[in-house]
């Protein structure tokens, strides 16, 4: 009988994988399946996504290191044009590429336009990810996972797996899991058991302000809007077992007119964005919160260098 001699340390793998693809295909949603935990916030509207988001996953034989990129566009905005460098300095910094494809879209422009981007990076394997299988019949999942082959095969690209999954129903999450990790390299873990995620928590309140601040409003709105947490501190005087956090944070737009439309009539818009708000942060911290909205305007941020450098970008 032969005895095993290798240590678990020895063959832990640890790494990062990235998920690509165009606006809205899924990507932020399947990091925090794989996650287990809110770490990226999720829109239905396309480019919610504005910078990388780690979410860490642990597990007994690995840690992967999830890195959510915005969707890779075409630029009208200066702020679009950062976007897109974040995402291509991503794929050249980590150790596999998962390319998220939505299953009940067919294959477009925008699609190939990535894929052609990833043809040319030779050595980092890459995973086709066919997401919202959730949306579809069978049929049409069978459909779009050839689509994906022959694109593949078109273009050069030989995919290391093409996995279907939901994230949203919980199919084939863990299985996709599975598959990314022989692709790390081997190594020991590189954050500490527990972590979700490496976001500044004043990063991640600001996200979730904006997350309830993209609900429900005008299609021409949501690239409009950016938040910035000015300060987040502990209330003074109250007793140990009563904390309380005061948040303040400012939601800038680019109009006057725009104004209007996140305070709604007579603030109930605000109100209810801080409502939504405030419980996703007590939830995120563990604390109970006062949160202190202010709405601004910086005109034409995302096209202007001092406002995006002012805004985090």
């Amino acid at each position: 009988m032969s005895v095993r001699t290798d240590s678990p340390q020895n063959s832990h793998r640890a790494g990062f994988a990235c998920f690509v693809g165009r606006p809205n295909a899924g990507k932020s949603t399947l990091t925090n399946a794989l996650v287990g935990q809110k770490v990226a916030i999720t829109s239905n509207r396309p480019q919610t996504t504005r910078h990388t988001v780690r979410g860490i996953v642990h597990r007994p034989d690995a840690q992967l290191v999830l890195v959510d990129t915005p969707g890779l566009h075409k630029p009208r905005t200066l702020l679009g044009e950062r976007l897109n460098d974040v995402v291509r300095t991503t794929w050249s910094e980590v150790d596999v590429i998962g390319f998220c494809l939505p299953a009940d879209q067919k294959l477009g422009p925008g699609d190939r336009y990535i894929a052609k981007e990833l043809a040319e990076i030779k050595k980092t394997p890459k995973v086709a990810i066919v997401t919202k299988t959730d949306l579809v019949d069978s049929e049409r999942l069978a459909a779009q996972l050839i689509a994906v082959d022959q694109l593949g095969k078109e273009l050069g690209i030989e995919w290391a797996e093409i996995v279907p999954v939901s994230a949203v129903g919980d199919k084939q999450v863990s299985l996709l899991a599975d598959l990314l990790v022989p692709l790390l390299p081997e190594g020991p873990a590189l954050y500490p058991q527990g972590d979700l995620t490496d976001e500044p928590e004043q990063v991640m309140v600001g996200e979730l302000i904006r997350e309830a601040a993209l609900e429900g409003v005008r299609d021409e709105l949501p690239h409009s809007i950016a938040v910035v947490v000015e300060e987040m501190l502990p209330r003074e005087g109250r007793p140990e077992n009563k904390p309380l956090l005061d948040v303040h944070a400012n939601i800038y737009i680019e109009r006057p007119s725009q104004k209007g439309i996140i305070i709604g009539p007579k603030g109930a818009r605000l109100k209810d964005v801080g409502t939504k708000a405030r419980k996703h942060i007590e939830a995120l911290l563990g604390t109970p919160v006062f949160l202190d909205l202010h709405v601004k305007v910086a005109k034409d941020w995302q096209r202007d260098p001092k406002q995006l450098r002012k805004l985090g970008f």
